[in-house]
């Protein structure tokens, strides 16, 4: 069977933590920030952790088991 190849874009966009978990970044930070507040943006600048419905098809992505 042939190797699993990772996903170049989840590649780009997700992190391992050390306990195993997947972090990634939040969305709606890139522009038009002048209309968010302070607090918005702020909190939109922390990593998040992936979703737990989501978490398999990301490791998937990442060709992980």
């Amino acid at each position: 069977m042939p190797k699993m190849k990772t996903n170049p874009s989840a590649k780009k966009r997700f992190t391992l933590t050390g306990t195993g978990k997947i972090k990634r970044k939040h969305a709606f930070k890139s522009h038009i920030l002048t209309k968010k507040s302070t607090k918005r943006k702020r909190n939109l600048g922390y990593f998040g952790e992936v979703n737990k419905a989501d978490e398999k098809n990301t490791k998937l992505l990442l060709a992980m088991k």
